[in-house]
């Protein structure tokens, strides 16, 4: 049943009932019962009554019975209906604003700083964890170099043509010497100049598999590792994640639940891969607890916008992460607000 089917189902007393249910679960995280309830319509009913009605909404499934005596708790899918056809949005306040236009009016040249701050800013507005996807760096590539740091440890280093430096630890593989290190610098700069890092991992590809007689060994083996770094979004630093405290202060009781939300917050492969979901479609998206696979097991929801470059091209992120009764009307105007700002900022950016 679709959820314009499910609306046509609900008369105005189940209507009434519905957000009830819902706005209390989000403005105090516990169900509620039918004599609670009764107080609180406009219509003057009875406990029965509205426990009959309570019945019907679970019975369409949009309602949940934590405990055969307890009150009821909107279910995922009440909640996607009330989010999607019976919410109302706020406007950011002028409060709001202002922190978020102070955040981002320091011209701060170091773009990975700046975000920091606006993600800093999201999870202190919203009380949540803030998400932040930092736009992949797309010049073209001047030098590239790999420095022994241990026996286990090396350092590669992408010198791009703007100036831009980014440097990656890894594991190299056994064996790797100064020379082995050399010849793959030397190997991977003879075909990277002007090249950007997608460009430069399928050309390699190629060359390996050709020229791989050319090759030490040891070289041709780092050459994979070090490009492959670029490919491995669980080392990359665009995901910025801020305010994992917030969310013990808000769903304290529920320390087991929040503690697979941090397990998650971790794997920040799947994170970034879940949040450039919004190259989708512009605007921002909602997604609520098994929704995505993400988030299925920590009962969270994620309230997500993309920004744009100057070319009206999705190159990041903003989003807030918390439990499922997150205060949608008021996150979601603030991360709308903040992405398209972040986009306006960093349009005006030259490189």
């Amino acid at each position: 049943m679709n959820q314009e089917t499910l609306l046509s189902e609900l008369n105005d007393r189940s209507r009434e009932v519905f957000r009830r249910v819902v706005q209390t679960y989000l403005e105090t995280g516990e169900p509620i019962g039918s004599r609670s309830l009764t107080r609180e319509l406009s219509e003057k009913v009875s406990a029965a009554t509205v426990r009959n009605v309570m019945q019907d909404l679970e019975f369409l499934g949009l309602l949940d019975s934590p405990h055969v005596s307890a009150g009821r708790l909107p279910s995922q899918l009440g909640l996607r209906l009330f989010v999607d056809g019976m919410m109302e949005i706020d406007n950011v306040t002028p409060t709001d604003r202002a922190a978020i236009d102070q955040t981002l009016g320091n011209d701060d040249p170091d773009t990975g700083m700046l975000l920091d701050r606006v993600s800093t800013t999201l999870s202190s507005l919203t009380h949540g964890a803030s998400l932040v996807l930092m736009p992949k760096h797309e010049a073209p590539i001047r030098h590239i170099e790999f420095v022994s740091l241990a026996q286990d440890r090396a350092l590669v280093v992408l010198v791009f043509a703007d100036g831009h430096v980014e440097n990656r630890i890894f594991t190299p593989p056994p064996g790797q010497t100064p020379s082995s290190m050399r010849e793959a610098g030397n190997f991977l700069n003879a075909m990277a100049e002007g090249k950007t890092v997608p460009e430069l991992r399928s050309h390699m590809a190629r060359e390996i598999a050709a020229r791989r007689r050319e090759l030490d060994v040891l070289a041709a083996e780092l050459v994979e590792s070090g490009l492959a770094l670029w490919d491995t979004e669980a080392t990359d630093p665009r995901l910025i994640v801020r305010g994992r405290a917030n969310l013990l202060d808000s769903e304290a009781a529920d320390l087991d639940r929040i503690r697979v939300l941090f397990d998650d917050l971790e794997r920040k492969r799947d994170i970034v891969e879940f949040l450039e979901l919004t190259e989708q479609g512009d605007g921002v998206r909602i997604f609520i607890g098994s929704e995505n696979k993400l988030f299925s097991l920590s009962g969270s929801a994620l309230v997500v916008s993309p920004y744009m470059n100057a070319d009206r091209k999705i190159v990041g992120a903003v989003g807030v992460i918390g439990p499922t009764r997150l205060n949608y009307g008021r996150i979601v105007p603030i991360v709308d607000y903040t992405a398209q700002l972040v986009g306006r900022v960093l349009s005006g950016r030259k490189g």
